[in-house]
């Protein structure tokens, strides 16, 4: 993917290209082979020998991407050219030995997911770092409330940016939960584990091990036609961009002209027009915005595919995952780390607040008469920032 529809995709170079998922692939078959050696199905000095032709196989991505057309997958492909780079005929034939395409391929999106699971999982922290700065910040500066679009009652830019934090604390522990979760595929054909039984007395164990190997979970069946875990990660990762989402879409309507009470901070060549001068884009808001407006239809899709999943093995279902999940993973990795760039250079402008505020009081006071002042009216809000950072700081 170039990117050039996709501003910000290189965020996630290496992480959700082609490249990535041969190399995912790879890996898998070469845990595998670790696995059955565990399991004691294969002989050591075999396997070792098979995975280090493996692990030195030069895998041509644009040919295994134009033959996946032929078997409908691309590790049909993948495993014809890693079994091509074992010299020994003998032990070309054990690669792959008991998997199907779908354990292989399901295996190495996982891997995927969690490589950027754990790059989400650090920008989110970055981010809710610095959040946690400015609720603490401007704990105490007056702003006003908004509710419907409107003039509601007065609030603080600590409380505003506590519940940005609590938005990216919730998604945070989200990704955290799953990554604990994810599982390895592993049932042969149809999900038996047929061909397994019959090198080893104990095919479950040779799962079990595969799983190790990869530092993944071992489900206690095979999920060919039960795509919860798919699911999972596209919800989780759907709920990351809401999250980012309210951020982006805050700011982008504080930081307008006529309100002025923030701004993203300049960046050499960021935020102009090709045809007018004086414009100062929040082109990282509108971005995060527009991540957050596609991330709820792509994990709609993979719960249409989860819905279709038939018989033991899923006729397109399957397929209709794939490119629907890989942006999603795009998209998160990008859209947090923009937002993690966003908030770092947050500007805010107080004074902008405080007028607005000082300027809006009848409308602000209202709910109580019209009497006092606008700090009078902020209740708990202190209270509630100090509730977030507590739980910022565990």
């Amino acid at each position: 993917m170039s990117g050039l529809l996709e501003p910000g995709a290189h965020r996630a170079a290496g992480l959700t290209g082609d490249v990535a998922v041969a190399e995912a692939l790879r890996r898998v078959e070469i845990a595998w082979l670790h696995a059955l050696t565990s399991a004691g199905a294969l002989d050591g000095t075999d396997a070792a020998r098979a995975a280090a032709a493996l692990a030195e196989a030069r895998l041509d991505v644009d040919e295994l991407a134009r033959a996946a057309e032929n078997s409908g997958n691309p590790v049909v492909p993948l495993v014809a050219a890693l079994r091509g780079a074992v010299p020994d005929e003998r032990l070309a034939a054990i690669v792959h030995l008991g998997l199907t395409s779908q354990d292989v391929l399901d295996t190495a999106l996982v891997l995927l997911a969690r490589d950027v699971v754990d790059r989400v999982d650090e920008d989110l922290t970055a981010a809710a770092d610095q959040l946690a700065a400015l609720a603490e910040q401007h704990r105490d500066d007056v702003m006003p409330g908004r509710t419907l679009t409107q003039y509601a009652v007065p609030v603080t830019f600590g409380l505003t940016a506590a519940q940005w934090l609590t938005g990216l604390l919730d998604a945070r522990d989200t990704v955290r939960d799953l990554r604990g979760r994810l599982p390895i595929q592993c049932g042969g054909a149809a999900g038996t584990l047929s061909l397994v039984s019959d090198l080893t007395d104990d095919p479950v164990a040779t799962a079990r091990a595969f799983a190790a190997e990869l530092g993944l979970r071992w489900p206690d069946l095979p999920w060919h036609t039960r795509r919860r875990p798919i699911t999972d990660v596209g919800d989780a990762l759907v709920g990351v961009c809401d999250a980012l989402g309210v951020v982006a879409t805050d700011v982008g309507v504080l930081g307008r002209p006529e309100i002025g009470e923030v701004r993203e901070g300049s960046s050499p060549g960021r935020g102009g027009s090709s045809t007018m001068p004086h414009k100062r884009n929040p082109v990282l808001s509108v971005l995060v915005r527009g991540a957050a407006l596609q991330a709820p239809q792509l994990g709609a899709q993979l719960h249409l595919a989860a819905a279709q999943a038939v018989d033991q093995r899923p006729d397109g279902a399957w397929h209709a995952e794939w490119p629907a999940l890989r942006r999603l993973l795009e998209l998160a990795v990008t859209a947090t780390s923009q937002t993690t760039e966003l908030v770092q250079g947050l500007e805010v402008d107080t004074a902008a607040m405080r007028a607005h505020a000082d300027g809006a009081a009848d409308q602000l006071l209202a709910e109580r008469g019209g009497t006092g002042a606008p700090a009078d009216y902020l209740g708990a809000a202190g209270r509630f920032v100090d509730t977030v950072l507590d739980r910022h700081r565990r």
